[in-house]
């Protein structure tokens, strides 16, 4: 098959970074590849035969990115997906992404990251801010670029709140009492934003307290995580949007200074200038609870207004309804579901250097747990109906629930605040940073690094 030099994504074939000798082969490659979407059937018919007669595995990732786009073609690309795989999915996109995060040993080969570029900048041409090639070299990027997926939005389709209005809690009519929020308090300044608007936009932008943060709220993978954003050595904090890509069914969020993709699950960048510069974001403390229980505890919130400026239906249950009543994921992700089910609730903390994680059940029949995280005791105070957990450092302290409250094993009785635990003599025992997410998603990103509480 002879087969031309073309553009692609505004990049031409012949200055891809690959060895000059095998240029002639990697165009054909690339355009055998493309020609199963943008080809004539001539040219996609030759373009299956050079792929399948060369029968290499490497060229899979770029046939599994198209086949969601494939349509009557999707079978005959099955056909030699399974012959260059030795697998036979069929048309299952979800199946052979599975397969293909199952064999990180398979390369792609040097034609995937400009295939993935133009099809994605076919959708959205301000994809371009994130798919830069020299960010795509898989040498750079701290994810397998194969396994970045696209969610069914462009850039922003989930638009970040930044800076939105806040009202005070009694004119907050529009809210139940069991609806659940976000309840973040820094510096005494106490705000709830309701999962019900949150799973809208999935990031907001503020200052609380005093501090910039942002919460990047996935809502495939049920975690809302509070970052700072101001970060050391630079001016200014960083603002955060949802980018239209996911990484193993978790967003990949962006910063807007320099379109760097982010992992959600961890705050570190994975793809595009600041990969490698050694920025993690901070994590604040968070709680999930319900709108009731915010208010007794934190009688001076202001809660988000429905007002956002978007145009969207905030009732209760409504957002994302079907996803979270079913046990099935949205999009793939290994999982080891022997101990645990995928959608089950945990709660996750990544502090003191090392990570845990603690279902939520083990809170169904008792609301405190005395545990700990690598050498730092910990106290967990929590509520499975609420889906909420507050964890605390506790010392030589042990702590138990009683008719009374919180006490020690001196019977002293302890207030439990968003900041710290007080004891009657004033002394805080400060409150530890962690969220609430999906079982697959903390042991897609931390299973073999993590702990399990399995009390």
């Amino acid at each position: 098959m002879k087969l031309s030099r073309r553009m692609f994504g505004g990049l031409a074939v012949s200055s891809l970074a690959v060895p000059h000798a095998a240029m002639a082969e990697d165009v054909d490659l690339l355009e055998a590849q493309r020609a199963a979407l943008f080809g004539t059937s001539s040219e996609f018919n030759a373009g299956m035969s050079l792929v399948a007669d060369r029968g290499q595995p490497d060229l899979a990732a770029g046939f599994i990115l198209m086949l969601p786009f494939a349509r009557n073609r999707g079978p005959r690309m099955a056909e030699v997906l399974a012959t260059i795989t030795g697998k036979d999915y069929g048309t299952d996109w979800f199946q052979w992404m599975l397969w293909q995060e199952r064999t990180p040993e398979i390369v792609p080969h040097e034609s995937y990251a400009p295939l993935l570029r133009e099809l994605y900048l076919r959708i959205d041409p301000e994809f371009s801010d994130f798919l830069r090639l020299e960010h795509l070299d898989r040498n750079k990027a701290r994810i397998r670029i194969e396994e970045i997926t696209w969610g069914g939005v462009v850039k922003d389709g989930i638009p970040s709140l930044d800076n939105p209005d806040l009202i005070e809690a009694s004119a907050a009519e529009y809210m139940r009492g069991d609806d659940l929020v976000f309840g973040v308090s820094i510096n005494g300044d106490a705000r709830a934003y309701p999962l019900r608007i949150m799973g809208w936009h999935e990031m907001f932008n503020e200052v609380i307290g005093g501090v910039p943060v942002a919460l990047a709220y996935c809502t495939l993978c049920g975690s809302g995580i509070l970052f700072e954003t101001q970060v050391q050595g630079r001016s200014a904090p960083m603002v955060f949007g949802s980018s239209g890509f996911l990484y193993r069914s978790n967003k990949l969020m962006f910063d807007r200074g320099t379109h760097s993709l982010w992992n959600q699950y961890t705050g570190e960048p994975v793809v595009g200038p600041l990969v490698g510069s050694g920025i993690a974001l901070n994590q604040r403390p968070v709680v999930i609870t319900t709108w009731d229980s915010w208010k007794a505890s934190n009688p001076t919130t202001k809660i988000l207004s429905v007002n956002t400026g978007h145009r969207r239906n905030y009732g209760s249950g409504v957002v994302y309804q079907d996803y979270f009543g079913s046990p099935d994921l949205m999009f793939p992700a290994l999982v080891d579901q022997r101990a645990h089910q995928q959608k089950d609730y945990v709660f996750a903390v990544r502090q003191f250097g090392a990570a845990r994680a603690w279902p939520l059940k083990a809170f169904e029949k008792r609301s405190v747990l005395n545990d700990a995280i690598a050498n730092t005791p910990l106290l967990l105070i929590g509520d499975a109906k609420k889906r909420s957990v507050r964890a605390y450092e506790r010392g030589a302290r042990t702590f138990r629930a009683t008719a009374g409250g919180l006490q020690d094993d001196t019977g002293a009785t302890w207030r439990v605040g968003e900041n710290g635990l007080v004891g009657p003599d004033g002394t805080t025992l400060p409150r530890v940073a962690g969220h609430i997410s999906y079982w697959f998603a903390w042991d897609n990103y931390l299973g073999d690094a993590a702990t399990v509480y399995e009390g």
